[in-house]
């Protein structure tokens, strides 16, 4: 019966640990950091390069700009500027990124999801209608707040989510993010526009539309113009 105890005790010890490696998305560093580079010259960990530590300056750990307002006369009224390992080569590895939302009135940061990370938001001017969709599983439960100045919501990884400008005046979010590139894929665009198409068979029979409309959608979405990001 002891044997058998600590066979389950070990058992639970492997999996708890099993589960916390699965849930990682950004492996954890090895060393103090590893500065991203291009090239071949240099050592491949985590997705990218590292620059030899001993060219490694300030300036790999910095970046500058998210006081300048984003550029919101797009076709969703908002913009958003990612500060992540592309911009900021020190972050590679750490598991962390940052992006600063604009929105003009009405303007909306569309259904979308981040498939490596989750998300935490703080606005910081203006007022945001947010809200992510829980799984199939989970019958699909809609979960909403209206945020204003200093309000806080986090979205988990992988959910589908969204903001939305309700104010008269604009929007300015910042968002924290839990990998260095935690990407993107914009509901509309990778359904409607992916590459190639989606035929429009399949389309209208999943979300129950008339097939011609279903070509229309992928008319406007297909050439992919003005996208978010």
């Amino acid at each position: 019966m002891e044997g058998l105890l600590r066979f389950l005790v070990a058992k639970v010890i492997v999996l708890a640990l099993a589960s916390s490696f699965v849930s990682c998305y950004d492996p954890s560093p090895l060393q103090d950091f590893c500065v991203a580079v291009d090239g071949a010259n240099g050592v491949f960990v985590n997705g990218k390069f590292c620059k030899d530590p001993k060219y490694v300056k300030a300036e790999d750990f910095f970046t500058s700009g998210l006081n300048i307002a984003g550029n919101t006369m797009n076709r969703v009224g908002s913009n958003v500027t990612n500060v992540n390992v592309d911009r900021i080569p020190g972050l590679n590895t750490l598991g962390v990124s940052l992006v600063r939302i604009d929105f003009a009135p009405g303007g909306q940061n569309p259904p979308h999801t981040h498939p490596r990370a989750t998300e935490i938001l703080v606005l910081v001017e203006g007022t945001l209608l947010v809200g992510f969709v829980t799984s199939n599983q989970d019958n699909n439960r809609l979960f909403s707040k209206v945020l204003y100045p200093g309000d806080v919501f986090v979205f988990p990884i992988g959910m589908i989510h969204f903001q939305v400008n309700v104010g008269r005046t604009n929007a300015v979010a910042f968002a924290g993010l839990g990998s260095q590139n935690p990407g993107t894929i914009t509901i509309a665009d990778a359904v409607f526009g992916s590459t190639p198409l989606i035929m429009p068979e399949i389309l209208a029979k999943a979300f129950q539309l008339d097939v011609n409309v279903v070509r229309f959608l992928e008319g406007r979405f297909s050439s992919k113009y003005d996208r978010h990001y």
